[in-house]
């Protein structure tokens, strides 16, 4: 197969041919149909994620066709259309028959824990735990793009943050995850507000239902200019970025008894950020994070795609072959493009 892999961190990856991967008793194999371009991505390649044994080959947002099954896969089949969430649960410890897959010990991450799909095959485990029939009005990259930022942004705001219609939210970084976000928590019925420090993404977020915008280059104090659109502080808010900047702002932007949901990484020299620790007690704030989706509540949000209340193919910017998507890596910490880019082609 042809996949995208590197043999150091922070070296140019390579477009290599590599043996097609086989799949385990309880796995498949995919043949990837699309798969998205995500800053955990840059992360990994960066050598921020202690998951990653080198050589490596990244992509964790996928969907596509199962080719082989191994002898114990009894809900799939060759043939099916799938997706998987970027976290994947063993299926047999605690966490997983607890329904919380997303934080299973014993987790299976392609493009971390394991050889990702930013090439032609996939190898995934756990297959009857975590894979996702796809209908087939969903097309591939429509689905990729669901499989980290768009799903984890639907477990921050719906489950994790419990977002009410009426309720002010902030989201502070207006890239992939926070467009989700936004889109989501506006089909909840809440009033959400996009942070960021580019225009043209502010103008995206507003398309994409934000009902006010803040630009955070050009804003005193980020916080103050959420309290007085909101009249008081956001009921909710996500670091959809995850810099030390963006989590000092959206805890101290929150009115009394509301709650934070850290969905950017925090990783590297960001690791350990400041907050503002005597706001958190005397207001009562509820302090968040999420990390994936589990497979079993991904019928809630492809139900809300297939009735037209959300629609994540519209924060696709790009769609680019496999060769092309070697500078976008390299790039993502730049956040500069506007939208998603999605892995389309790969021979």
């Amino acid at each position: 197969m042809k996949a995208m892999f590197y043999e150091a961190f922070e070296q140019a990856p390579e477009i290599r041919t590599l043996p097609d991967p086989t799949p385990t008793e309880d796995g498949v194999v995919i043949a990837v149909g699309a798969s998205g371009l995500c800053r955990s991505d840059w992360h990994g390649w960066m050598g921020h994620d202690p998951d990653i044994r080198l050589p490596h080959v990244p992509g964790h947002e996928l969907a596509g066709r199962i080719v082989a099954t191994g002898r114990g896969v009894m809900r799939f089949k060759v043939g099916d259309r799938v997706t998987v969430p970027f976290v994947s649960g063993c299926g047999h410890c605690g966490e997983c028959h607890s329904g919380n897959q997303q934080v299973c010990p014993n987790q299976f991450q392609p493009g971390f824990t394991h050889w990702g799909s930013f090439a032609e095959y996939v190898a995934i485990d756990y297959a009857d735990t975590n894979l996702v029939h796809l209908p087939d009005t969903i097309d591939d990259a429509t689905a990729a793009s669901l499989g980290c930022r768009f799903a984890t942004s639907f477990r921050a705001v719906a489950d994790q943050a419990r977002t009410r219609p009426g309720e002010w939210i902030a989201v502070h970084g207006c890239g992939g995850v926070g467009l989700s976000a936004i889109m989501i928590a506006t089909a909840l019925g809440a009033n959400a507000i996009g942070i960021d420090i580019s225009e043209e993404k502010l103008a995206f977020a507003r398309d994409c239902g934000a009902v006010a915008t803040v630009n955070a280059s050009g804003a005193a104090d980020v916080a103050e200019a959420v309290r007085e659109i909101t009249k008081g502080g956001a009921h909710v808010s996500i670091d959809a970025l995850g810099h030390p900047v963006t989590c000092f702002n959206s805890i101290k932007n929150l009115r009394r008894r509301g709650r934070h949901v850290q969905v950017g990484l925090m990783l590297g020299e960001h690791a350990t950020p400041q907050i503002p620790m005597a706001q958190v007690i005397g207001h009562e704030l509820e302090i968040y994070g999420s990390h994936g989706m589990q497979a079993w509540r991904y019928d809630a949000m492809l139900s809300m795609l297939s009735a037209g209340k959300i629609a994540p193919q519209k924060l696709i910017g790009r769609r680019v072959s496999l060769e092309e998507a070697v500078p976008v890596l390299m790039a993502l910490d730049k956040a500069e493009a506007t939208g998603i880019s999605v892995i389309t082609r790969f021979s």
